[in-house]
């Protein structure tokens, strides 16, 4: 099914599928192509509007009768690290950060198989190849980034013959108004070095020092386990009701369930702030 604006981007809706973050549900999603000389444009005006990227498509959940998934990002300015995330960076201080252009490496891939084997054996992604995956960080039409993190020999526990492993990478775009972590993978085995909430961190570091306002994570599902780790950033907010708002207490967004909690898809994409593309 497809509906469109006059003069502007085709939507697109996906059909049903089995939901990865709550069990018993199904999602859907509404995206567009990203691509031409107004990609730039259109990546920051839907961002703000609760979009993510995943190569060359735009894409926001629009499922049928649920409403769970909120995109979130973090304030830059009003964010203060709990005592647990300070004592993170603390355990982490070893890794060294290199920003790279969009270009995928096999020992980036390696890591990329440990991390799906290891805690998404059975996601969506967990067949994909090296050169599904070398789609996924080279294929973008907008300013992306990938930044990877290496261990020192300095590191808790290692010897110089362990310095410079690769232990964590983030495919990051860098937008008008922030950072978005668009994919992030790291060494499973290093579970107690809480590394997914240190790419957060250093993130809201890279944000602080090119003076951009936001870091965007992605989507945050009130009642999935694994979205639960984001609630624990201070200066969160969430997309909801067409507007950016803070968190506040996460018991108080449990996703509507309902026919009538979604909008009609037509509704929807008129509803789309788009940019001025000339």
């Amino acid at each position: 099914m497809r509906h469109s604006l006059p003069l502007a981007p085709q939507f697109y809706v996906t059909a049903p599928q089995p939901c990865p973050y709550l069990e018993g549900r199904s999602e859907r999603k509404l995206f567009t192509a990203l691509q031409g000389e107004g990609a730039e444009k259109l990546n920051n005006a839907l961002s703000r509007q609760g979009f993510r990227r995943s190569q060359n498509v735009l894409y926001r959940p629009s499922c049928a009768d649920c409403t769970a998934c909120l995109s979130a990002r973090i304030r830059v300015a009003d964010f203060t690290p709990a005592r647990t995330q300070r004592r993170v960076l603390a355990r982490n201080a070893h890794l060294r950060r290199t920003a790279t252009s969009p270009w995928a490496t096999e020992e980036q891939f390696m890591l990329f198989r440990r991390y799906l084997d290891a805690r998404h054996a059975d996601g969506g992604m967990a067949d994909m190849d090296i050169f599904e995956f070398a789609a996924m960080i080279e294929e973008t039409p907008v300013k992306t980034r990938v930044v990877e993190y290496r261990a020192t020999a300095s590191g808790p526990g290692m010897d110089q013959a362990e310095g410079n492993a690769l232990t964590a990478v983030c495919l990051t775009d860098v937008l008008d108004d922030g950072v978005s972590m668009v994919y992030s993978f790291y060494d499973p085995d290093q579970a107690d070095a809480s590394l997914g909430t240190y790419l957060i961190l250093d993130h809201i570091a890279l944000a602080q020092k090119a003076g951009l306002p936001y870091v965007y994570l992605g989507y945050w599902v009130p009642g999935s386990r694994k979205m639960g780790y984001k609630a624990r950033f201070s200066a969160l907010e969430i997309f909801k009701g067409g507007r950016w708002q803070p968190l506040g207490n996460p018991e108080d967004h449990c996703g509507e369930t309902h026919p009538l909690s979604v909008d009609p898809i037509a509704e929807q994409v008129a509803r789309i702030q788009l940019p001025d593309m000339r």
